[in-house]
């Protein structure tokens, strides 16, 4: 089986995870060869364009950002390219995180599960939160939103990259809009784009500023 038919595969198997377990195993699997296959052989978009639409409502700088569902650290790499330099990182794969490790880019990394509310993580801690290619099938849940949001100080934003298949499938757009229609946040970018050029897959991102 050829490099890029493995990469097939593990792209493939992403959308169709449906338990904690299946993602730990996955990405344990992946971590290694993640990087080459979606940075490089598909030219992973949404780290680049999450960092732009940060830097379009915030400045650069010592701004304390959370980098949440870090991965292989691919999304601090886009953020220390604009200007970011506070960054803090979190994934549910410890196999994934020593990849990050490798990026030299962040000051802390730990291992959480996002879906379960960021517990020890304090309130209104954080300036900006980004959550690129995390919200999906099997891996973090729309009501993860409210975990997120609560890290981040008043005035924060809140940076979500993802693909159009997990925003058509509609719980994250309404979980949004619920959040909304409440005030409790306000919605400043809203962008449709390349997501993943490689597998021609398009994404959103969205910027959401905590009122």
């Amino acid at each position: 089986m050829s490099k890029r038919r493995d990469a097939d595969d593990h792209f493939s198997d992403a959308y169709s995870l449906s338990s904690a377990d299946e993602t730990l195993q996955h990405y344990r699997a992946w971590a290694a060869t993640y990087d080459k296959e979606i940075g490089e052989d598909n030219d992973y978009a949404q780290p680049r364009r999450c960092a732009e639409a940060l830097h379009a409502v915030a400045p650069a700088g010592s701004i304390r950002i959370l980098d949440a569902g870090c991965g292989t650290g691919l999304s601090g790499v886009a953020l220390a390219a604009a200007g970011y330099s506070n960054l803090t990182g979190c994934d549910f794969s410890p196999e994934m995180l020593e990849q990050a490790a490798t990026k030299g880019v962040y000051r802390t990394l730990f291992e959480t599960d996002l879906n379960e509310g960021l517990a020890n993580v304090d309130d209104e801690s954080y300036d900006a939160v980004t959550a690129v290619g995390v919200f999906s099938f099997g891996h973090v849940l729309a009501d993860a939103c409210d975990g997120l949001l609560r890290v981040i100080k008043p005035g924060g934003h809140f940076v979500i990259g993802l693909n159009e298949k997990f925003w058509n499938e509609g719980a994250l757009p309404a979980k949004i809009d619920q959040l909304s229609s409440s005030g409790f946040i306000q919605e400043i970018i809203r962008e449709h784009g390349d997501h993943l050029p490689g597998h021609q897959v398009m994404g959103w991102v969205l910027v959401l500023k905590k009122c």
